[in-house]
């Protein structure tokens, strides 16, 4: 055959061909999904908090280097004197009362969940086996069916019915003194030739600390909660 000329008649005769349907009937994905949500949430927070506290923080400090110097001097004097008097007379009292009441409403009938891959003839089947049409056909009829019905159909129908309920009720009470001298003295020679370094810290810290008074705490909690 002369690929110029064509097919011959005879040859055009022997070809065969299958329609396709419609393009507004040709699906790949049918997906349909029902989700009913119903939820009910309740989370009521109660907090009391009561403090005394005394801080007191004094810090000295006093660095010397010598770094690739000669005949160089490095001197470091921290001297620091503390007298640190703290009183706390008083009572720290939190007092936390919490009443709740909670009536969640009844949730919807709920089903049991359908999923699953339904066939064009409505039985269920199994999606990762179930193909549409007729594979053990002739080519022009498995064609026909692959066009005509869906390569994926899901149908999903889901309830999900929730009821939520979290009360926090708490109480911090404290009576705290804090004290924290700190002294520090740093001298230092680094790659130096005929070079002194002297570091001196001296602290002389008098702290009195004194708590006069009572920490209470208390949390009284009453919840009622109603979940039909």
């Amino acid at each position: 055959m002369d690929d110029t000329n064509g097919l011959s008649d005879q040859e055009l005769a022997a070809e065969g061909a299958v329609a396709l349907p419609d393009k507004e009937v040709v699906s790949i994905l049918d997906l349909n999904a029902d989700l009913d949500l119903a939820i009910d949430a309740a989370a009521p927070i109660d907090l009391a908090v009561a403090a005394n506290a005394n801080v007191a923080a004094p810090i000295d400090a006093a660095v010397g280097a010598n770094i690739l110097s000669t005949g160089s001097t490095a001197q470091a004097l921290a001297d620091q004197g503390v007298m640190i008097d703290q009183n706390v007379s008083a009572d720290a009292t939190a007092n936390s009362t919490q009443d709740s009441g909670i009536t969640q409403g009844a949730s919807p009938d709920a089903t049991t969940p359908d999923s699953g891959v339904a066939a064009p003839d409505g039985t269920t089947t199994d999606p990762t086996t179930a193909l549409p049409g007729d594979a053990t056909g002739d080519v022009g009829g498995t064609v026909g069916d692959l066009a005509d019905d869906d390569l994926l159909n899901v149908d999903v129908d889901l309830n999900a019915d929730a009821n939520i309920a979290a009360p926090v009720n708490g109480a911090v009470a404290a009576n705290a003194n804090v004290a924290a001298p700190i002294d520090a003295a740093v001298a230092a020679n680094i790659g130096s030739i005929d070079s002194d370094a002297v570091a001196v810290a001296q602290q002389d810290a008098i702290i009195n600390q004194n708590i006069e008074g009572s920490a209470t705490a208390n949390a009284d909690q009453t919840s009622t909660i109603d979940q039909p």
